[in-house]
């Protein structure tokens, strides 16, 4: 799945940096400028600086003259409001929206606007959606950093986080590997005195039972014919 995050007129240079810190620590690496107000932005230091080690990001990202140009390939795209529009997309919560969108392999756009106007009403009218974060109504104003933070943080969430996959639990042996082993102890049980041939009750039918639960890998197949081995010696050492 493809993203990328656009920022159109950004107009401070530590705000790009710190965009591109945003992104890598959700993992994410694609960012495009609308018109930014320095022609070097991604260059200056104090772009740099604020991107603190997602230099790679910066060297990546791309600064572009239309929006047309910055939205290319993008069949989904979402604006970020502070307030709902009468007309336009539909505005919801990040969560609200991209849980589902995460689920339909759509290559998303998200659009943040000038730090000092905000999203232009004719830029929010071609998305899909706009997100608004939730804030306290005392006081809404949100850095353009820090919603792109949110925004990066909401988008990995609804595509699963990072959360490692438990490891596959190892195959286990099969039933003729099961079966031979059993056998195996049988013969060792005889040769120590545990099971009478004569009257074997239901001992080995037990054990394949256990060991039918426990589903032992080959490798502990191996140990416990390894054990079984080592009983038959030791019961040969003790015979008169």
């Amino acid at each position: 799945m493809s993203t990328r995050f656009v920022l159109i007129q950004p107009s401070h240079a530590g705000n790009v940096g710190a965009a591109a810190r945003a992104l890598k620590v959700m993992g994410f690496d694609e960012l495009v400028l609308v018109q930014p107000r320095w022609d070097d932005v991604l260059a200056r230091d104090e772009t740099i600086e604020r991107a603190s080690g997602a230099g790679d990001v910066l060297h990546k990202a791309r600064a572009v003259a239309t929006l047309d140009e910055a939205l290319q390939g993008m069949t989904h795209v979402c604006a970020t409001v502070m307030t709902a529009r009468d007309f336009g997309p539909p505005t919801s919560a990040p969560r609200e929206h991209l849980g589902p969108l995460a689920a339909r392999g759509e290559r998303v756009a998200f659009l943040f606007g000038s730090e000092r106007y905000g999203m232009r009403n004719e830029d929010v009218y071609r998305c899909h959606a706009a997100l608004r974060i939730p804030v306290s109504p005392a006081y809404g104003s949100l850095n353009l950093a820090s919603a792109i933070q949110v925004i990066a943080y909401e988008w990995r969430l609804a595509l699963g986080g990072f959360e490692a996959a438990p490891p596959a639990a190892p195959a286990a042996a099969d039933a003729a590997a099961v079966a031979g082993m059993l056998r195996h102890w049988e013969q060792a049980l005889v040769e120590i005195g545990f099971l009478d041939p004569a009257a074997p009750k239901k001992l080995m039918p037990r054990l394949q039972q256990l060991f039918n639960r426990a589903q032992p890998t080959p490798e502990e197949i191996h140990i416990l014919r390894g054990v079984a081995k080592a009983m038959s010696e030791a019961a040969k050492r003790t015979r008169p």
